[in-house]
């Protein structure tokens, strides 16, 4: 059952981002991200500008999936008892894997301090419940908004007033001030709902 909730949402995902430009999932967004990397815009022009890549992609999700039925139906039972292995083992294991793939593609150590940099970052979000989303939106659409600006600042000779300048930017940063306020509203409600949530749970166990 998960690997079939798996990849039913992996190959949606990738049906999103291919043919609208959407990213579904965080590990479309990170696809996305390698697409624009090399050039290429997922979206209906894809099947047209890149054919060459995303037919053989397609064909390669199906082969995917019959490949995984044949290793998943005798070995599903071996998978299963991976669970038993204790979380510490598993998490020192993973670590090694990446350190050693990570060195064996370019063989530098600032590669290494950067996996720690970002494994550290990771921890750090999970701990305070931050979501990786925003995060990599931002590391998507930073590239595009720094060079927009740049392009923006470059046509009015370094007036900065150009940002401000129309009805539509005007109303746009609007929208995303009552996004901003609406979602710091929306969070200071939760967070003190909990703590009530937390105090009644104190009191009765008090009583």
């Amino acid at each position: 059952a998960p690997e079939a909730a798996g990849n039913a949402t992996a190959g949606s995902a990738m049906g999103a981002l291919l043919v609208l430009g959407l990213p579904t999932s965080a590990t479309a967004a990170m696809m996305l991200a390698a697409f624009q990397q090399y050039g290429m815009q997922p979206g209906p022009m894809l099947f047209e500008t890149s054919a060459a890549l995303v037919w053989p992609l397609l064909a390669s999700l199906f082969v995917g999936l019959i490949i995984l039925l044949v290793i998943n139906l005798p070995f599903a039972a071996v998978w299963a008892k991976l669970l038993l292995i204790p979380r510490h083992y598993l998490y020192a294991g993973v670590t090694v894997i990446a350190m050693l793939g990570t060195y064996a593609i370019s063989s530098s150590t600032l590669d290494l301090w950067m996996v720690i940099a970002i494994g550290i970052l990771g921890f750090v979000m999970r701990r305070f419940s931050i979501p990786l989303a925003p995060v990599l939106i931002a590391a998507i659409l930073g590239p595009l908004a720094e060079l927009e600006l740049r392009r923006s600042l470059a046509q009015s000779e370094g007036d900065v007033s150009i940002l401000v300048s129309s009805n539509i930017t005007l109303a746009l940063y609007g929208l995303l001030a009552v996004a901003v306020a609406a979602s710091i509203i929306q969070h200071t409600r939760h967070r003190r709902r909990r703590r009530r949530e937390a105090a009644a749970e104190l009191e009765a166990a008090a009583r």
